[in-house]
């Protein structure tokens, strides 16, 4: 159960509750600067939960004092919270590496590592924290956790021993020793510390999922269990695996449209959720609801595209409703992955035989019949049922097809959200957000700000533009770019361009003023106009860095733009342009852009959005390139790091793709937790 392999995420609390007690020791360290009221802020902020923001806080603090362990340990926690067991494992070496004695940071390194089953070098951290204190509760049961996962289970129960001795009172020992127990086999005991553990804390969420887990595996009992479920859900209403264990009983137990309300909740809690979607699909197909069986199927095949359950189940279904084409194409798919599955040769033979080519039918007829009369051996064929460790020895392939996957999802999140302190609060990777690289930067007199980046980038060009004082508005570099919705602002904007003409038709022409009155035009989306306006600032000063930086990304717009206007015949992103338009337009936007690099070959900005362009033409290895070179120019950037590892995962690079969200997200770059998520569940 996840709920029960989670324990070991439950001590974190009370980790940071200590070292904020303990903060005494901590304050002769800062003698300077702002350091101590940072790292305070930094704390605060993780105690009520805005990881994200904290992160950034312990950033300030890293830069300004990079060998003071206290803010890689606490990044380290906030990291782990965000399910960046990696990133959380690094920050806690950091911590020790300059500060051995913060018996804490082995705590959380062992968690870390824990959840990514590196169990013995978990349990070696658990026991160096034990030493300087050994009878640290969350410690104890980390430990017992560990050392049941890796299967040492006289281990296991003498840490238990040891933590029940010490805390006779703590309902989850009992729950974890239980575990132990089932583990051993030893069920009418596990039992009998579930029960205590409920005697102890009738709250106790992890006792009950047990308790009816046992009631299922061992007697059939689905009554028993779904009282125990009942009770799980009242306490934890908002987890979708909850409703998907009831749906089960429910199901068990007749109640036909319970179980369909429970997948339906769990979905709409969980709208990726495989297994929600697969059982209800089973269902549907149960009570003859065909086609919405096959939307379910469907939407499990466009996450898990080698799902060959929900395939062959889909194939079937298209059989009933007389989509032959559609279900020989499913089986022609399963019968090369399970190549002695006698069941997938006859359905197809039946297909078959209804379109009318009777001779393969009949061909298909004769191996399923051969094959039943022989026993099924796997051969070779793959386990659907892999473990976490199968996923982390994944091919490159696989990691690439399970990456692209993801990219297929049907999202119900429309546009992009701009992130405000609501949206990065809390377990940001449990949000459903699109996956897409970080868009290109642009010029722009507007960025849309929240916590985690209150100010926008520094360009070094901007800053001399900006100083000159010609434009009316000051320039900012982003890539996001706020909807410009207030009346007044636009007015403004409209006023400018007045001003503009009139000054152009009675002075002598200068380059910033085209370039100015192009701002305004980018900025209310004439992007024909900004176009024109660029070409003529360019012919004036041939060296205007910013120009070619802005025309770049108005080429992409103003073609987006006329395609969608109609009068253009090509589709979106370069790719699809058109062979011939694809190129044309990717040549001369490229050409804008090397001609910054070598204006101004230190702007990283310039490098991350040729890679972005490399993108949309499917060159990722020059791609990589590019964001590597922006990084090397600006270690900060935080989209470059994501955009490198989104291609990183694209490629099957699954090592070099982590790292680089981790370091994303550390940077602010918010999807890069939620992506981390999905490739690491």
């Amino acid at each position: 159960m996840d709920a029960i392999n989670r324990y070991s995420m439950i001590y974190l609390r009370y980790i940071l509750v200590f070292v904020i007690l303990c903060s005494s020791w901590t304050s002769s360290i800062f003698a300077q600067i702002n350091a101590e009221q940072v790292l305070r802020v930094g704390r605060n902020t993780l105690y009520l939960e805005d990881y994200v923001l904290s992160i950034q806080y312990f950033n300030q603090v890293i830069a300004a004092k990079p060998t003071l362990a206290q803010p890689y340990f606490y990044r380290a926690i906030a990291k782990i919270s965000l399910d960046d067991y990696r990133g959380a494992e690094k920050d806690a070496s950091t911590a020790i590496k300059y500060n051995p004695f913060i018996t804490n940071a082995y705590e959380v390194r062992g968690v870390a590592r824990q959840n990514l089953g590196k169990l013995k070098e978990a349990i070696e951290d658990y026991t160096t924290a034990l030493e300087q204190l050994p009878e640290n509760k969350g410690i104890l049961f980390n430990k017992a956790m560990a050392e049941e996962e890796l299967k040492d289970y006289d281990a296991a129960e003498a840490t238990y021993a040891t933590l029940l001795g010490a805390y006779p009172n703590y309902d989850n020992g009992y729950v974890g020793h239980a575990k132990l127990r089932l583990a051993k086999g030893d069920t009418i005991s596990a039992v009998a510390d579930l029960d205590k553990a409920l005697e102890l804390n009738k709250n106790s969420t992890n006792a009950y999922v047990l308790r009816a887990d046992i009631a299922i595996q061992s007697s059939r009992d689905f009554k028993t269990a779904l009282d125990d479920m009942n009770e799980a859900i009242k306490l934890q209403p908002q987890y979708a695996g909850f409703y998907i264990n009831r749906a089960f009983l429910r199901y068990n137990l007749d109640d036909y449209f319970g179980a369909m309300a429970d997948y339906d909740y769990a979905i709409q809690l969980d709208p990726l959720n495989t297994a929600a979607l697969f059982n209800r699909g089973l269902l549907r197909a149960e009570v003859h609801d065909n086609n919405k069986a096959i939307d379910d199927f469907s939407k499990v095949l466009d996450l898990e595209s080698d799902n060959y359950k929900a395939l062959y189940n889909r194939a079937i279904l298209y059989k009933e409703i007389a989509d032959y084409k559609n279900s020989v194409a499913d089986l022609n798919r399963v019968i090369e992955a399970f190549p002695s599955f006698s069941g997938a040769y006859f359905a197809r033979s039946e297909n078959l035989r209804m379109m009318g080519d009777m001779a393969s039918a009949e061909r298909d007829y004769k191996r399923s019949m051969a094959l039943a009369k022989q026993p099924v051996s796997d051969d070779g064929n793959r386990d659907e049922n892999s473990s976490s460790a199968d996923v982390v020895n994944e091919s490159q392939e696989a990691v690439a097809k399970r990456f692209t996957s993801l990219l297929t999802i049907d999202n119900n999140v429309g546009a992009r959200e701009e992130y405000n302190t609501a949206g990065i609060k809390g377990r940001v990777q449990d949000r459903n957000v699109a996956i897409e690289v970080e868009p290109m930067f642009t010029l722009s007199y507007y960025v849309t700000t929240n916590e985690i980046k209150e100010m926008p980038y520094y360009i070094k060009e901007i800053d001399d533009l900006n100083s000159t004082r010609m434009l009316r508005f000051i320039v900012m570099v982003t890539n996001h770019e706020p909807q410009l919705s207030d009346e007044e602002a636009i007015a403004r904007h409209f006023a400018s361009i007045e001003y503009y003409n009139s000054y152009i038709a009675t002075h002598q022409p200068r380059a910033i003023d085209y370039f100015g009155r192009a701002m305004d035009f980018f900025t209310l989306r004439n992007y024909q106009a900004a176009l024109t306006d660029l070409d003529r600032a360019i012919e004036l000063t041939p060296d205007f860095t910013l120009a070619y930086m802005l025309r770049a990304v108005v080429k992409l717009r103003n073609a987006e733009t006329e395609r969608l206007s109609g009068e253009s015949k090509t589709e979106p992103g370069l790719r699809d342009f058109g062979a011939q338009g694809a190129k044309m337009l990717a040549s001369t936007v490229m050409a804008d852009i090397d001609k910054v690099i070598e204006l101004s070959p230190r702007m990283a900005f310039a490098h991350y959005n040729k890679g972005n362009v490399l993108v949309s033409l499917g060159d990722y290895t020059s791609a990589i390139s590019a964001y590597t070179k922006a990084i090397e120019l600006k270690a900060d950037l935080g989209e470059a790091y994501y955009n490198r590892g989104y291609l990183y995962l694209m490629l099957g690079n699954k090592d070099a793709g982590i790292a680089d969200l981790s370091k994303a997200g550390e940077l602010g770059i918010v999807p890069s937790y939620n992506l981390l998520k999905r490739m690491t569940r």
